[in-house]
């Protein structure tokens, strides 16, 4: 008699192996956050640089931010420091316009006082040619000579003629001046308008003979001239033999011109 067994096989399945959990990264603290390290690193760079070394940034990302924040740094450390030093010079320089020797600050709501205007220099004894230099260098445009004498015709070429009234007179406001001058060697008068010698006249020559029988004006027309000082002080000496004024008695050594010594 076969006695069947009936066998049951049964499979054992072992179970699933267990995936071992991911580890937990821990948390960030505040002063790991990034926005907070790119912030320190913006306002607070060396403050900044030091947050980003501690974070878990990969090595290039720590040397980027530490250059880019220190140049950053230097940058705003040597403009604040100009500029600084361009305030500091600015105020040492008010302060010592301030306090120098015989200056004085100007009253509260009371301007300062402009400078003085100019005016015209004292001429009077200078040559004509260094006196109108002092005038024009005061701010006149025109100088005008004349001589003090009335008498007395002023020379062509007078730089050395000497000044003896100027008008307007010293210390007025630059204006077109007139010099009344004399010849070198002659005194000032009073005033201007004075004759130097009321004796020369332009009144007719005498019609008298000279001691040598020759007429008195020896051809000279009316100018009349009673000595060759008043011929030189006229301004007429030496007077030729024919012009107005010449005659014998004037001309000593008789070679035809008057007063010429």
């Amino acid at each position: 008699m076969n006695i069947c067994h009936t066998v049951t096989r049964r499979t054992v399945y072992s179970p699933p192996a267990q995936h071992a959990p991911y580890p937990q990264q821990p948390a960030q603290r505040w002063w790991q956050r990034p926005a907070v390290i790119i912030t320190a690193l913006v306002l607070l760079p060396p403050l900044g640089i030091a947050l980003a070394w501690m974070t878990g940034w990969t090595q290039g990302k720590k040397i980027v931010a530490t250059v880019l924040s220190g140049l950053w740094f230097l940058i705003v450390l040597f403009s604040g420091g100009n500029d600084k030093a361009a305030d500091d010079a600015k105020a040492g320089a008010a302060a010592a316009a301030t306090a120098s020797p015989g200056s004085s600050a100007a009253a509260p709501g009371k301007a300062a006082s402009p400078s003085a205007a100019p005016a015209l220099p004292n001429v009077v004894s200078m040559p004509f040619d260094q006196a109108e230099k002092a005038l024009k260098g005061a701010g006149v445009a025109k100088v005008t000579a004349q001589s003090v004498y009335t008498d007395v015709p002023l020379a062509s070429y007078h730089p050395n003629w000497v000044v003896c009234f100027q008008s307007p007179e010293a210390g007025a406001a630059p204006a077109d001046a007139t010099l009344h001058l004399v010849a070198p060697g002659r005194t000032c008068p009073a005033a201007t308008g004075t004759r130097l010698h009321a004796e020369v006249t332009q009144s007719p020559a005498p019609t008298q003979k000279d001691a040598d029988g020759t007429s008195g004006t020896g051809g000279g027309g009316s100018a009349y001239y009673k000595n060759c000082d008043a011929a030189k002080a006229a301004g007429a000496a030496p007077i030729r033999k024919g012009q107005p004024g010449y005659r014998s008695a004037l001309d000593k050594d008789g070679d035809g011109i008057a007063c010429d010594k």
